[in-house]
């Protein structure tokens, strides 16, 4: 694991339909804060476009991912963490077109003031 034992992790669960970021703890496994594209604020834009012709098979997009970036990263302040660790390996393994819209998540967490390590290994 790429974490270290004071450094909480950042996962990305993606599908076709959402994109859900969580930190978890090191230590307990447990989950600390999280943002998803499936909250309140996207539901009209994901119905948009899942009432679309010709139908989308992609429900978000790199804009999306920087907004949960940023709401993720906003949380982690409130809750006084500065910093996550990402697992570079396991980002690394997704295909380059989910690595290219999930940077932007990346970059918002960082503007909002958490830093990423390993981050910077995924740039192109």
């Amino acid at each position: 694991m790429a974490t270290t034992n004071h450094n909480h992790l950042l996962r990305l669960v993606l599908s076709c339909r959402k994109i859900i970021a969580q930190v978890t703890n090191p230590r307990t496994e447990s989950i600390v804060a999280m943002a998803s594209s499936s909250e309140q604020e996207f539901a009209a834009q994901y119905r948009a476009k899942l009432n679309r012709f010709p139908r989308s098979h992609n429900f978000w997009d790199a804009r999306v991912a920087s907004r949960v970036g940023e709401k993720l990263g906003f949380r982690l302040k409130e809750m006084g963490i500065s910093e996550v660790d990402i697992d570079t390996g396991e980002e690394l393994l997704r295909p380059i077109h989910h690595r290219r819209m999930v940077i932007p998540l990346f970059d918002s967490v960082k503007r909002a003031g958490v830093s990423v390590a390993g981050a910077e290994k995924l740039e192109f």
